[in-house]
């Protein structure tokens, strides 16, 4: 599982042309699942993510979470995280889940932040979205569950 973090100030995804899942202050997660993505990917993504100290403190240095800030989390689906370029100039989807399998992990992420107490919102699996976002720093990571 890899998934693009981003510090937000706000993110939205809309969906033709209606918005179905929008945070204020928080963190933007584009998250791909690979065919050998599992339950326990899905944990320690969510655990990770929601743990990791990026939000800055008093004393302007990143050491807070998205948990001790109370901010939100929008998850949004994105196989193409998963995409090999090494070759050619056609991506290679060869190492994304199939989607029966991706929506059911990507489902389970989605459950494993909400659990955290987190206002939580999502994009729709599979369907072409626009994401917009106001990001904060600008500050990401890429993590990876494996």
């Amino acid at each position: 599982m890899r998934a693009v973090i981003q510090r937000v100030q706000k993110s939205s995804v809309t969906v033709d042309g209606h918005v179905v899942g929008s945070i204020g202050p928080g963190l933007l997660v584009l998250l791909g699942v690979a065919g050998n993505d599992e339950q326990k990917d899905a944990e320690f993504l969510a655990n990770k993510i929601t743990s990791l100290r990026i939000f800055e403190d008093d004393a302007g240095k990143m050491n807070r979470s998205v948990i001790d800030t109370g901010g939100g989390v929008l998850v949004v689906s994105q196989f193409t995280l998963l995409a090999d370029c090494r070759k050619g100039r056609r991506p290679s989807f060869v190492q994304a889940a199939e989607p029966r399998k991706a929506e059911a992990l990507y489902l389970a992420f989605v459950e494993a932040v909400k659990n955290r107490g987190l206002t939580t919102a999502t994009g729709t699996f599979g369907a072409m979205m626009d994401v917009s976002l106001v990001n904060d720093g600008p500050v990401t990571f890429v993590i990876e569950s494996q």
